[in-house]
């Protein structure tokens, strides 16, 4: 027997983000005035608005945060794959750069965004829940020495969050925003 689970609809004043998530899955995020949104199903019958963000507010957001970004193409054209683009990113994507930033001290430098050439899938780069970190040891030890290990170079976060060690970079999966 399969049960429906009873939606709650949250408004976050100010803003145009509103989740539709049981009242135990409420998600706290506070995303800035005239933050876009669009409706991302979530996971089994529960569906999520979700903040995207274009370019400039995403870069906005990670310059205040003192990360910085990098393209192999010095160029942010979504549709490059040589690009570091961050158009339709998620705003808890960019929540999870800055937390992860903030919780660790470390200097992030952000290599892959939401531009094409990566793997495909619901939580992928394109649908704005991946970023590709630059290979620093202060940014590997903190993953390594904070978050649980899951196998196959991969750490989870407490938040859930994925954190992937492929051979020249960090690959995170944000399902949130990591404790914002």
């Amino acid at each position: 027997m399969r049960r429906k689970l009873a939606a709650t609809v949250v408004a976050v004043t100010g803003t145009a983000l509103a989740l539709a998530l049981p009242a135990t899955a409420q998600a706290d995020v506070k995303p800035k005035e005239n933050d876009p949104v669009e409706t991302v199903a979530a996971p089994g019958s529960v569906q999520a608005l979700v903040t995207k963000l274009t370019h400039a507010q995403a870069t906005s957001r990670l310059r205040a945060a003192g990360i910085t970004w990098s393209s192999s193409g010095n160029c942010s054209d979504r549709n490059n794959p040589t690009c570091t683009s961050f158009s339709q990113v998620n705003l808890a994507t960019i929540q999870g750069a800055e937390t992860l930033k903030k919780a660790s001290g470390c200097a992030l430098n952000i290599t892959g965004g939401t531009e094409t050439g990566h793997a495909s899938g619901t939580y992928s780069h394109w649908n704005g829940y991946k970023l590709d970190y630059s290979l620093y040891t202060c940014v590997g030890n903190y993953i390594r020495n904070n978050f649980s290990y899951i196998g196959g170079n991969k750490w989870k976060s407490g938040s859930g969050n994925i954190y992937f060690l492929e051979s020249n970079h960090w690959d995170v999966t944000y399902y949130n925003c990591g404790g914002c």
